[in-house]
């Protein structure tokens, strides 16, 4: 597999005033799906266990009609730290050019300190569609049916 097998796509990114120094988000490896997004806070932020924080990452960017951006958490912070993005994955749409910011909680047991340039999480770009929803009487029948959370397996309690 080389560069040409993978889709690629222009995505325009703006720094926010004061954020010129911090790197921009990048891929860790050559196939990796994720780019790094990075706090741009200046100030050390403290999240304790079981709270949350909104950090920003002083970055605007403009995907293409078509596309989103999803944010998701790093694996090592939620293995090594139990901090883990509270909405994931959050959706960055095409029509917005707000700075991006990312929604921390901490799972962990102990504090949790995040520095300015720390790499807090990962961007995701993704193709979409919109659906045009159609309403009508009745589904067809499927083998599986309204077969959910768990139904090859242990099932669900109500």
């Amino acid at each position: 597999m080389n560069n040409r097998d993978i889709d690629k796509v222009e995505i325009k990114i703006e720094k926010e005033k004061g954020c010129e120094s911090l790197p921009l988000p990048k891929a860790a490896s050559k196939y990796a799906s994720g780019i790094d997004l990075h706090s741009a806070q200046n100030e050390v932020i403290e999240i304790g266990p079981g709270e949350r924080k909104l950090v920003s990452t002083g970055i605007k960017i403009a995907l293409p009609p078509g596309y989103e951006a999803q944010v998701r958490p790093r694996s090592g912070l939620a293995y090594s730290h139990g901090i883990t993005v509270l909405n994931t994955p959050g959706t960055i749409d095409a029509d917005y050019r707000g700075v991006i910011k990312v929604i921390l909680i901490n799972h962990g047991k102990e504090n949790f300190y995040i520095n300015r340039g720390d790499r807090i999480a990962q961007l995701v770009i993704q193709k979409v569609c919109q659906p045009i929803l159609k309403e009508i009487e009745e589904l067809d029948n499927t083998k599986r049916g309204e077969g959910g959370f768990g139904h090859t397996g242990i099932k669900a309690t109500e």
